[in-house]
């Protein structure tokens, strides 16, 4: 199935069931009005969506209209748990590397995590506001799951059979803020604004045999400036897959339903060519870019985002298509009220 948020005046949007393709749209709310009430009840509403899903799909569904995904919220415009990971260790590895840093070993075997704000997120075609250019503004693809309720203790494998839906996200960081920030010890505030994900939210069931041990095995697209800049393969190089990440998350604490989950920028290796480092699929973000230029040049040569960029993030099926609507968004500037 494949669901989103939209936009009606209301802080949580209206719940609209799309097509496979992501043609046509209808609304669900004979079942449910927000897809938190889908969640909250799953075992007894999501099988009343499937038939409207299977309905829509099969040209027999009644009051359809076409999709746009600029009517979108977040798929969750604000959730009870955002917590983001660093699943790919090589992401990590270059950043470290570029500042002539030691990877711990732990890091290898328990993931990093943070807990981001949850209250205020934004649609994939919403634009990225931003006080200053100065701050030092950066996209980053990611893929996202939401979960159902999850126990306290739960084990990676069976963390996995909670995993409801599939999204993107564009997870973006204001770099020139993160270093004082993490000095203080406390973690991310000021230096993660709000998060966009892709317009439609997904049930694993989607992604076919793509959707694997608990990883997607496709690959991510980050067009920049209407440059593609990465295309990065979400699958292989998971270091951590989505059950260790919940497992890592609930080994304290209950995890609700409605809590996404991150998998941090999804990042590939690099190859050896004559001595050099080439990086074939490109970057999810900027600072993974710069951190390449260190390692070759010596120094970075890419800025960071500036008003008027624009960034597009999409993942498409083995057919082609579209699986969850593109995040495509442009950089603003703040306009005080």
């Amino acid at each position: 199935m494949k669901f989103a948020s939209y936009k009606d005046g209301s802080r949580d949007g209206q719940l609209v069931v799309v097509s496979r393709d992501l043609t046509q749209a209808a609304y669900a709310s004979n079942i449910a009005n927000r897809l938190q009430q889908v969640l909250d009840d799953w075992n007894y509403l999501s099988p009343q969506l499937q038939d409207v899903y299977d309905a829509l799909n099969a040209g027999r569904a009644r009051h359809v209209f076409p999709f746009d995904p600029a009517q979108c919220m977040a798929p969750l415009p604000r959730a009870y748990q955002w917590a983001d990971g660093s699943a790919y260790i090589n992401h990590v590895e270059l950043v470290r590397k570029a500042r002539g840093a030691e990877v711990p070993a732990s890091f290898y075997t328990d993931p990093l995590m943070y807990q981001g704000g949850s209250d205020d997120f934004i649609g994939g075609q919403d634009p990225i506001v931003c006080a200053s250019e100065a701050f030092g503004i950066d996209f980053e693809a990611e893929v996202a799951v939401v979960t159902g309720d999850i126990p306290m203790g739960c084990t990676a494998d069976r963390a996995l059979d909670g995993i409801r839906l599939l999204m993107l996200v564009n997870d973006v960081s204001l770099r020139n803020l993160i270093p004082d920030e993490l000095a203080k010890g406390f973690g991310f505030v000021q230096s993660k604004p709000a998060t966009a994900f892709s317009p439609v939210a997904v049930t694993p069931d989607e992604l076919g045999d793509a959707w694997a041990k608990g990883r997607v095995h496709l690959p991510l697209q980050s067009t920049w400036n209407g440059r593609k800049v990465g295309m990065c393969d979400a699958g292989p190089e998971m270091t951590f897959h989505f059950g260790q990440l919940i497992a890592h998350l609930c080994k304290t604490r209950n995890v609700r339903a409605g809590s996404i989950i991150g998998s941090g920028t999804v990042s590939n290796k690099g190859v050896e060519k004559k001595g050099r480092t080439d990086w074939p699929n490109g970057y999810s973000c900027i600072a993974e870019k710069r951190a390449m230029e260190t390692i070759q040049d010596g120094q970075p040569g890419t800025e960071f985002m500036k008003y008027g960029d624009t960034i597009r993030i999409e993942m498409k099926g083995r057919d082609g298509q579209s699986v969850f609507g593109a995040i495509e968004q442009d950089v603003v500037p703040l306009v005080r009220v």
